[in-house]
């Protein structure tokens, strides 16, 4: 069993490693504020950017779905790892070695890497094996002459990483023994299968491709049928699903064309792995390909995110090119099924020859390929055009018929002002009136409308109602069912808000003394209290050696249901002037947050004080109407000093 990693290790990972580094290999960022970055969340689907990172707190949050943490919970939930697997990931990354409790251990006794390095570690080294097989094996000229046939020399294969898998079936798993890996980690990864006689190589006799994660780490195989005696048939094999590898959610060639997809806010979606070869060596960065299923929203999500997709914001684009066949058809309208998904306009590429990318540019080189991607339709023209294809426009009938399939798509269209110049065009198309065609698009309109209901868009995420920050985010403020949300409308609680933001973000501007002198009632929204209390708990400021770790702390010493609180206050945004040197909110707007959060807690002593004094009848304790008296001047003239220090 694995053992604990040192608490001294895991701290040292969370020091060293960069959260905004780490979110950036899945999410494009953009400045919100000072100190703030914002893109598209990675864990729920939404047109506008609401999750935000405040690398200099180390700390994430959505304001969209109320997820949030620091570096290690966020790579365990975006990679669905452990723990442990997600400190190791971020310690191999840094290239730190981590020491275990005594008594435990590494998760397994081969060394230091868990589960899923394990099996990264074991692709990594098949990936290596089968590209020198490509080079040097005989029997690979198959392969070799494969790729030699579609334009490809060795400089591209090696670029992609194609290798080849020997015939006889055993070699790989011979290897992979060789270097220390056991059966069981080879069939759990995928890398071979478990007969009657042992194991047996996954793939044998087939080029090979290394599909790697958006990190760049190889998680599986894609492999190409190359002799006429393949027993299997199938033209390709993929890697079967395994822990570290789902087909649905992994892009071939995205760790090559990530930074490119953000950088140009666009992406090209190809049918096969050649294919995405032929785009980037004709200089089409942005290519990328499913891995043996169909396109689908998890897909989608991943290039919104890279793309920074948002509804309202400069116009993204998704260009998808199929084959001109039948199937390329049926594939195109699978992806305009899901078109509403995406914020901006999606088009489709089909070469008038029919042709895909591969086959495209051996017979017309980089320029054509090129020129297929930039002459790219909307992906709406292209699905009206297939649909009513079917129909006989010679016929009347047929007309009418085309004119019903085509209303719906038209009303689709998510920009309104454009759907008057294609009814005009599509009716052109069909030889219908104009006004004929406007009436089955309305149609279609209220159809639609019974069908669907009253409610958000698809897609569009429901958010709180509450304060609204100086970024554009909506706080989501619900720690727990059974404590009431602070209601940031009363003056009061949102000036305690933004001052525990200032302790979790900013504990440097707050001396301890001023920190102390907060009384512990000083917070009168009972969420806001219990945060209070964990700062409190974690020694305050001047207990922030560092200002990532110290949000952790103050997250680790909260009651859990209000850990989500403490997430989203380390990197809300501070309606706060800052200053341009150090980067901080300007000292006068703290010191008055102090001010007025210690004022209410004092006025609210003073009140308890005036309605104890008037409770007493006129036959009491007379000392202990003095006290009261007395302890009523006290307060009022601490909250006079308070007022006159902050003139």
């Amino acid at each position: 069993m694995a053992g604990l990693i040192k608490s001294e290790d895991i701290a040292l990972v969370k020091e060293r490693s960069s959260l905004e580094d780490v979110v950036r290999e899945h999410v494009t960022l953009r400045s919100a504020g000072p100190g703030s970055l914002k893109g598209l969340c990675p864990f729920h689907d939404e047109k506008t950017p609401s999750f935000t990172i405040r690398p200099a707190v180390g700390a994430w949050h959505c304001f969209g779905c109320g997820e949030g943490g620091d570096v290690i919970s966020f790579v365990m939930k975006v990679e669905h790892l452990a723990f442990t697997e997600a400190v190791e990931r971020l310690a191999g990354k840094l290239g730190l070695e981590l020491h275990y409790e005594a008594g435990g251990g590494p998760c397994r006794e081969e060394g230091s890497l868990g589960r899923r390095a394990r099996l990264v570690e074991a692709h990594r080294v098949a990936g290596e094996f089968y590209a020198a097989a490509l080079v040097g094996a005989a029997e690979a000229r198959a392969g070799r002459d494969f790729l030699r046939a579609r334009g490809f020399d060795r400089g591209a294969a090696e670029t992609f990483g194609v290798g080849f898998a020997p015939r006889q079936g055993e070699e790989l798993t011979r290897h992979l023994r060789g270097k220390g890996f056991t059966d069981d980690e080879i069939v759990a990864g995928g890398l071979a299968g478990r007969g009657n006689r042992g194991l047996y190589d996954r793939f044998r006799g087939r080029l090979v491709w290394p599909i790697r994660d958006i990190t760049g780490d190889t998680v599986g195989f894609g492999a190409r049928r190359l002799f006429d005696d393949d027993r299997i048939e199938a033209k390709y094999l993929n890697t079967a699903e395994t822990p570290i590898y789902k087909k649905t959610s992994v892009l071939y060639g995205l760790d090559l064309a990530k930074k490119a997809i953000s950088r140009d806010r666009r992406a090209v979606v190809v049918e096969g792995y050649t294919d995405v070869m032929a785009c980037h060596l004709a200089g089409v960065e942005t290519a990328v390909a499913t891995c043996g299923t169909a396109f689908g929203v998890d897909h989608i999500k991943t290039l919104r995110r890279l793309m920074r997709d948002e509804a309202g914001g400069a116009p993204a684009r998704t260009i998808f090119t199929f084959d001109g066949d039948a199937a390329g058809q049926k594939a195109a309208m699978r992806a305009f099924a899901e078109d509403q998904r995406w914020a901006s306009q999606s088009f489709v590429a089909v070469a008038d020859s029919g042709q895909d990318p591969c086959e495209l540019r051996q017979s017309g080189g980089d320029p054509a390929v090129r020129a297929l991607i930039e002459d790219a339709v909307p992906m709406f023209e292209f699905a009206v055009r297939t649909t009513v294809r079917r129909f006989d426009l010679d016929l009347a009938e047929g007309r009418v018929q085309a004119m019903r399939a085509a209303a719906p798509i038209i009303h689709s269209i998510r920009d309104r002002a454009l759907r008057p110049e294609y009814v005009r065009t599509v009716a052109g198309w069909l030889g219908v009136e104009v006004e004929q065609l406007a009436r089955e698009v309305q149609r279609a309109g209220r159809v639609e409308g019974r069908g669907d209901g009253a409610g958000t868009r698809r897609g569009e995420p429901v958010r709180a109602a509450g304060h609204t920050g100086s970024a554009g985010e909506v706080p989501t403020q619900r720690p727990a069912e059974s404590m009431p949300a602070p209601d940031l409308r009363d003056p009061v609680t949102s000036a305690e808000r933004q001052l525990l933001q200032v302790l979790l973000q900013f504990p440097q501007c707050v001396e301890q003394a001023s920190f102390e002198a907060l009384p512990e009632d000083a917070f009168g929204a009972p969420a806001h209290h219990a945060v209070h209390d964990a700062v409190r708990a974690a020694g305050g400021p001047a207990a922030a050696t560092s200002t990532a770790g110290w949000a952790a702390a103050v997250h680790d010493h909260a009651a859990q249901a209000v850990q989500p609180l403490v997430s989203e206050l380390a990197v809300a945004s501070l309606p706060a002037r800052y200053d341009a040197m150090t980067g901080r909110p300007d000292g006068r707007y703290v010191q008055e947050l102090l001010v007025r959060v210690q004022e209410v807690g004092l006025a609210r002593q003073i009140a308890d004080a005036l309605s104890a004094l008037r409770r007493l009848d006129a036959d009491a304790d007379r000392e202990h109407a003095r006290e009261l008296g007395f302890r009523l001047q006290t307060l009022q003239r601490a909250r006079a000093e308070l007022r006159a220090g902050l003139a």
